[in-house]
Parts: structure tokens; sequence; C-alpha cells
């Protein structure tokens, strides 16, 4: 049995009837993804795998009749991004998820591999160099800064932003949230984002293995934390 088995277990053993250790704090999320170091926000297409997923009941999306919610799992994402060893971005198939500290260099390795840096001038290009120039941004301000103002931009621009996610150019720095009169944080919040050289130095980002060497050990790493899970499913999550 994987020494992880304590907040994933097998499909099996759940149809035994057995329970996973679910999460009830911030605190318990943070030492969840320096266990398993790599951990997809919400649903990853391997079930159970997924902060969403293990959280306690109480921990779960609730909305009330007068059309007001609760979601202690969004509002610990700034916490977590910014007081514990890890990387949050749009990492897993174009989802958001967390990569700890220990793994970040070889995800950073492979993914860099198989994501070449973009042709000078390109759209993406301008993207990251408005980012570099600007330090931090959140997404509306770098889709302004970068013109992408006009009709049905948005989601084009959403698009180039999650790809270079996807290719470890970008990271989100932290949550950014509007206040109301009274001073008090409402909505979802928006992405600051960055480069991961800025947020974490350049020598966190650096790998002493072929980028080869690096995806073989993720996978091992997966196999042993997801014994269920498919060829498939595991490529999926770091392809």
């Amino acid at each position: 049995m994987s020494k992880f088995t304590d907040y994933f277990l097998s499909i099996q053993e759940r149809k035994k009837g057995g329970a996973s250790r679910l999460i009830h704090s911030c605190p318990e999320l943070m030492d969840c993804i320096q266990q398993v170091g790599f951990l997809p926000l919400l649903n990853s297409g391997i079930p159970g795998y997924s902060a969403e997923e293990l959280m306690a009941e109480e921990c779960r999306f609730t909305r009330f009749d007068d059309g007001s919610w609760v979601w202690p799992l969004w509002e610990w994402k700034s916490p977590v991004i910014t007081e514990s060893d890890c990387v949050y971005g749009k990492f897993f198939a174009g989802k958001a998820g967390f990569i700890s500290f220990e793994w970040w260099p070889d995800f950073f390795n492979w993914r860099r591999s198989q994501n070449p840096k973009p042709k000078e001038d390109s759209i993406e290009d301008i993207i990251l160099a408005t980012l570099r120039l600007n330090g931090s941004m959140i997404t509306r301000e770098l889709r302004a800064a970068c013109d992408f103002t006009g009709r049905n931009m948005r989601s084009k621009f959403d698009g180039y932003v999650s790809r270079l996610q996807m290719g470890c150019y970008i990271v989100t720095e932290d949550f950014v949230y509007p206040t109301d009169k009274h001073g008090e944080k409402y909505g979802f919040g928006w992405s600051l984002l960055t480069t991961p050289e800025r947020l974490l130095g350049k020598s966190a980002c650096e790998c002493d293995r072929s980028p080869e060497e690096s995806y073989q050990r993720m996978v091992e790493h997966l196999r042993h934390l997801l014994p269920d899970a498919t060829n498939n499913q595991i490529n999926k999550i770091l392809k």
C-alpha cells in the first residue's frame, strides 16, 4: 500500500467501505499538497484525485437561499499560495492545481521541454514581455495592456494565458479581491499573474535531470500515489 493512501484510497477500497482522510482546514490542505506533490484543485478525471474531492463536507461549496455562498476551499487558495511551499496555476490539462516546491523543478523541466520558448513578437511573446516588464498583473490588466479589448477578445486572451501556464511560463502569485462599500471582499477574485522565475527565483526552476528523466520520475511517483489510475490518466496530468 502507498504511504499516501490516507489521502487517496483505491477505488476498490472505497467500495469496501474505506474512508480517505478528509481535509478540514487550510493547514491540512497545505500538508496534503506537500505529501502528494501534485494536486488538481477540481475534478481531474481520476476519481478522488483533487482538492475538492478531499474536502470534508463543511468545506465544500454551499449556496444559501439569498444567493450568497461560502466555499472554504476557494478562500484557502490565496494563503496556500502565499504561505506554503507550492506553486499554483493551470497546469493539469488546462485546469488549475498545486505543485509542491519539491516537485516543481522536474515539472518545470519537463513542461518547458514540451513547450518551446514563444517565437519573438508572437502574441505569447508579447504577453510574457508585458508581464515581465510589470512584474505581476491581474489578468484583466494584462489583457488590456496587450490590447485584447475588443469583442470576444477575453476568451482568446485567456486561451493564450492558459497555454503559457501549461508551459510553466506563467504562474499565479496570489488572488486579488474587489471590496464592497464596507470594505468586505467579495466574488471569486482575480488571478495575480507573474513568471515562475520572478516568483521563485531562477535556481528554483533548475533541474539536474534530463526532461525525460524528470518525466519518468513524476510518472513513477503518480503511479505509486494513484495505483488505480490508468497510464492515459497519468499521462494526461503530466502531458
